[in-house]
């Protein structure tokens, strides 16, 4: 990998959908990453210039929903000169497993980025069994 092809931006992708819009405007899907652990799952979202109250967080019959809006940013009282940030709305679908706790889900916004902790079942967490002798 050259160095120009490490330093490419990444924009914004607009969601190619099937589905017919009913409220106009651009609709954008997060990046996200996924890790886990022995306990949790972990998804980062990025959704840059969406405030913290205007991310929305659904879940229903195991469908996690992610949505946020991106306003405008200039004031009232501001022409445009050059507007190079998008507005439009973030949305995104995960389809969870029985192995997350769904009544624990947790949820941070901080420098645009949404983290969504997910903890896993008890049952479902690895552990050692320790072996007795009679």
């Amino acid at each position: 990998m050259t160095a120009a092809q490490e330093l490419q931006v990444k924009e914004k992708q607009e969601v190619a959908s099937p589905a017919e819009q009913t409220k106009p405007g651009i609709i954008f899907t997060p990046d996200v990453d996924i890790f886990e652990t022995d306990r949790n799952i972990t998804l980062l979202a990025d959704m840059p210039g969406v405030a913290a109250d205007d991310i929305e967080i659904d879940l229903r019959e195991n469908i996690l929903t992610v949505a946020g809006d991106v306003k405008p940013f200039e004031g009232a009282d501001e022409s445009d000169i050059l507007v190079e940030f998008e507005i439009g709305k973030y949305h995104r679908q995960f389809t969870l497993s029985d192995k997350i706790d769904q009544g624990k889900i947790e949820a941070n916004f901080e420098d645009g980025v949404l983290r969504l902790t997910l903890p896993k079942e008890e049952k479902a967490a690895p552990r050692k069994i320790a072996v007795k002798s009679a």
